[in-house]
């Protein structure tokens, strides 16, 4: 029997050190996730593909991204049950029940789960590797899917071929596979939770999940959860949309954590914000009506959910979209591709992509050693510029071009420089910011009554104008080639 009044506590099997958090406290079933080899090869994955170019220390990790993440994710959680209880406290309302406890417990150990696996599916460089024309081509395959599945049964966590894969798809994978191999039943969890609160899943969650769903929405919305159009049957979805919102949306555990662990290793201030602060003020919020339950922020902590929007805005325009940076993200596509034009590597990789037992071959170092040979072989390869950190040459930056926009200064830019229209480069980095917009992705803002002191919630942009100053953008930089390589 698991001992929900322990864990709630702190109890813990391991420590590991942090640069960015400090200390995070693992359990035993989550030791056993981290030793897998498919989750061990995130050791070799960095975060930011090559950033580490330009910004020299961020050499770091996938693998303690994601630890890091589920940490942030359990302090999320556990911030806002904090707060309800305090408030409850105030109120003088009954303490929680044992099954209140166990309910709790279960759904902040599907959280840290979901969390430490929400990256797993990641291969070389991250992002970049599914970006490249080769591997782009590669994930859109004909029967792709089937073949990643053949030995498991795909129809518990999709209802469908998603046609084109993306690392989502590749990340449900190895959860799967990784959470197999762990005693989940000693655990007292169920894989098919963890796995519904990941992205692309479509999952029917267990007969536990749906008792502790139930009884944890009758302990939050208290005397409102019998009324409005909710019923029994749909306490459990609305759940778990709540956890997946703590793993992926606007205010996540995976952006918290990027953003302070990008900045800290990259050594810029401005993806710094007061987690703790901003963790401090979050709280379930929830409407009966609609029906809604997800995170909502006090007012007072609409400063540290600002400088949350800030700092992410900024890290995009001057660490993620730096011109230097995006060079070297395009110069690593070719020479992703170049290694592809090896039909012998190319059927490696084909393999890998389809075979969870060799999936874990596709990290870094697979490329960087492939890089060097293209490299000894064609001096002229972009796999030398990676090698040898050749840069692209920068000609301008723009912002909030159109496609016609990029191609028109992209040849007005060659005309006036006497240059091969063919041998401008362009690349762009699209910022998402528009879900602010749109209720900032379902986040609302407690307002409490002057009068009465009662809570309503309001849309954020109802509340703080801030957030209207953030729209998408795009920036493009344009660059020729370098003078060493003799490719269009």
């Amino acid at each position: 029997m698991r001992s929900a009044v322990n864990d709630l506590l702190g109890a813990y099997d391991k420590l590991i050190m942090d640069p960015v958090h400090g200390g995070i406290p693992l359990y035993r079933h989550e030791i056993q996730v981290i030793d897998h080899p498919l989750f061990q090869r995130l050791r070799n994955i960095c975060q930011n593909d090559i950033l580490s170019l330009v910004f020299p220390g961020a050499t770091h990790s996938r693998f303690l991204h994601s630890i890091g993440v589920m940490h942030v994710g359990t302090r999320m959680f556990r911030s806002m049950i904090d707060a309800y209880l305090r408030e409850r406290k105030l109120s003088d309302q009954s303490d929680l029940s044992l099954s209140q406890l166990d309910a709790i417990d279960y759904l902040a150990k599907i959280i840290r789960l979901g969390c430490l696996l929400h990256d797993s599916g990641h291969s070389s460089f991250s992002h970049q590797f599914t970006q490249a024309r080769r591997i782009h081509e590669l994930m859109a395959r004909p029967g792709r899917f089937e073949d990643l599945w053949k030995d498991a049964d795909y129809t518990l966590y999709h209802t469908s071929d998603p046609g084109e894969l993306e690392h989502e798809h590749y990340s449900v994978r190895v959860a799967h596979d990784v959470l197999s191999a762990v005693d989940m039943k000693d655990a007292g969890l169920d894989a098919r939770d963890v796995i519904g609160i990941m992205e692309t899943t479509d999952v029917r969650p267990s007969d536990t999940f749906c008792q502790h769903a139930r009884t944890f929405w009758h302990f939050i919305a208290g005397q409102d959860a019998g009324s409005g159009v909710l019923s029994e049957s749909d306490t459990p979805k609305l759940v778990m949309d709540l956890l997946s919102s703590i793993v992926s949306g606007e205010i996540d555990a995976d952006r918290a954590d990027y953003m302070l662990r990008d900045g800290f290793h990259s050594s810029v201030t401005i993806g710094g914000f007061n987690l703790d602060h901003l963790l401090s003020n979050l709280r379930f919020g929830w409407n009966v009506k609609e029906p809604w339950l997800g995170l909502a922020i006090t007012q007072k902590g609409l400063g540290a959910l600002e400088d949350f929007v800030y700092s992410r805005h900024q890290m995009y325009r001057k660490v993620y979209a730096h011109k230097t940076a995006l060079g070297f993200d395009w110069l690593l596509r070719e020479a992703i591709n170049e290694v592809l034009d090896d039909p012998e590597q190319f059927e490696w990789v084909d393999t890998c992509l389809s075979d969870m037992r060799l999936f874990a071959e596709l990290t870094d170092s697979f490329f960087w050693e492939a890089f060097r040979k293209v490299s000894r072989n064609n001096p002229a390869s972009y796999s030398r510029c990676i090698v040898d950190r050749v840069k692209l040459n920068h000609l301008d930056t723009r912002e909030d071009l159109s496609p016609d926009g990029i191609s028109s200064h992209s040849h007005w830019l060659a005309s006036e420089l006497g240059l091969d229209p063919d041998r401008v480069v362009t690349c762009s980095m699209k910022a998402r910011f528009s879900n602010i917009q749109d209720n900032f992705n379902g986040i609302k803002v407690l307002v409490r009554d002057p009068i009465d002191r009662s809570r309503t919630l309001k849309k954020i942009t109802e509340v703080s104008a801030f957030f209207s100053k953030f729209q998408d953008g795009t920036i493009t930089h344009f660059y020729t080639p370098p003078d060493s390589t003799t490719k269009n």
